[in-house]
């Protein structure tokens, strides 16, 4: 059963392994949200994730004859990389069933920290049903990557730290998959800090513990789809319902956008990578989703920094559309010399920056001497792109889009 004692005694396993992360305070996010906004860096934790408390701290409950048979997990990449670190450590042997959607970044890291790695076609519950067969094929113990009363512990010890590094907090915001974290983290503090706030966050296109709560019952998803491949989970666990049923406040929802552009933010604001599971809080904050905490010092976990370096590149660019920061203009204009020019002294004189220019005059609506001009450019925010629409329509440009 989980209680107090053994995430405290958890806390006190973990010292040996795991880093104490930072609380950093976020002003420049703080000023946009209207709350004091402080972010519990665990994407700077060892194997760059949270995942590791729970995984570590589970093995080393497990019996010599448990170990001696070895270990098998199932994850989307980061409780992969946290059984496999804690697996070595222990000495023990340990089989990862990975997604074969799992960036690959994580399926190397999992590699590298000592695992032998299984790739299962589908997503997380496809990889999970594969270990449960291994386990009972070859006698491995399975560590759940989040139903499991060792692992919440572990986990909960992030509420620990919180609670000690900011003990006036008065909301915690932590993203949801299969509910460990949040499990963990709210068992702790609402005993500790009954009148703290606790809000969980899921990607809006895997919203599994959101419906399941709302709906009063452990439901599953027939599909799932989003960045934030660490939280992209079919079914909430058994006991983590039950857990956020009795001791989180709130449950809400985001876009990808949404957290591609907290992703962005994080970045430029914070000089922080985070995953999209990790940014998910920042974007509920960013985007108000909790209204409840404003004016409020609020607490945002960011889970994890794993993300791939090819949908980190994808997910830049869909922050900056997001926040204003680059736009397509079309213009129809009359193709004869002199007019690209113009128009980019134009855009320049507004203090944009043209990135990137095509055009088309092969459209059979306009006159065999018009064209389209499509430019790409660098902006401040939206106000900034209606600015320079403005400008071109009031130069005599027909701006189509």
């Amino acid at each position: 059963m989980l209680t107090i004692d053994k995430i405290y005694d958890a806390s006190n396993v973990l010292k040996e392994v795991v880093r104490h992360t930072d609380m950093i305070e976020a002003p420049k996010l703080s000023a946009k949200a209207g709350c004091d906004i402080y972010l519990k860096t665990e994407n700077l934790q060892v194997t760059g994730s949270f995942k590791v408390r729970g995984a570590y701290y589970k093995i080393s409950q497990l019996s010599e004859e448990e170990r001696s048979h070895g270990v098998i997990a199932c994850s989307a990449g980061n409780h992969a990389q946290g059984v496999a670190l804690a697996a070595t450590h222990c000495n023990t042997k340990s089989i990862i069933c990975l997604p074969e959607g799992a960036p690959i970044s994580k399926v190397e890291a999992t590699k590298k920290y000592g695992a032998e790695v299984c790739m299962v076609k589908g997503v997380y519950d496809d990889a999970y049903n594969r270990a449960i067969e291994l386990r009972d094929e070859k006698g491995y113990t399975f560590i759940h990557p989040f139903d499991d009363p060792d692992v919440i512990a572990g986990q909960g010890t992030i509420g620990l730290e919180i609670i000690e590094q900011l003990p006036d907090v008065d909301a915690i915001i932590v993203p949801i998959g299969g509910g460990g974290l949040i499990a963990g983290v709210s068992y702790l503090v609402k005993h500790l800090r009954p009148k703290c706030r606790i809000y969980g966050v899921q990607a809006a296109g895997a919203p599994s513990m959101f419906n399941s709560v709302n709906d009063g019952k452990i439901e599953t998803l027939p599909s799932v789809n989003t960045i934030a491949d660490g939280i992209k989970v079919k079914t909430p666990g058994d006991l983590t319902f039950e857990l956020c049923q009795k001791y989180v406040d709130g449950i809400v929802t985001v876009s990808d956008d949404e957290v591609a552009a907290a992703i962005l933010s994080l970045m430029e604001n914070q000089k922080l990578i985070s995953e999209g599971a990790g940014a998910v809080p920042v974007a509920a904050v960013m985007f108000d989703k909790i209204p409840e905490i404003k004016g409020k010092k609020v607490c945002c976990v960011v889970s994890g920094g794993n993300i791939d370096v090819n949908i980190l590149s994808r997910v830049i660019e869909r922050g900056l559309k997001m926040n204003g920061r680059t736009a397509n203009i079309t213009i129809a204009l009359s193709d004869k010399p002199g007019q690209l020019a113009t128009v980019s002294a134009l855009i320049a004189n507004e203090g944009a920056n043209v990135v990137s220019v095509s055009y088309s005059s092969t459209d059979l609506d306009m006159n065999i001497t018009d064209c389209y001009l499509n430019l790409s450019i660098e902006t401040r925010d939206f106000e900034h792109i209606e600015q320079i629409k403005q400008a071109l329509t009031k130069a005599g440009f027909d701006v189509v889009i």
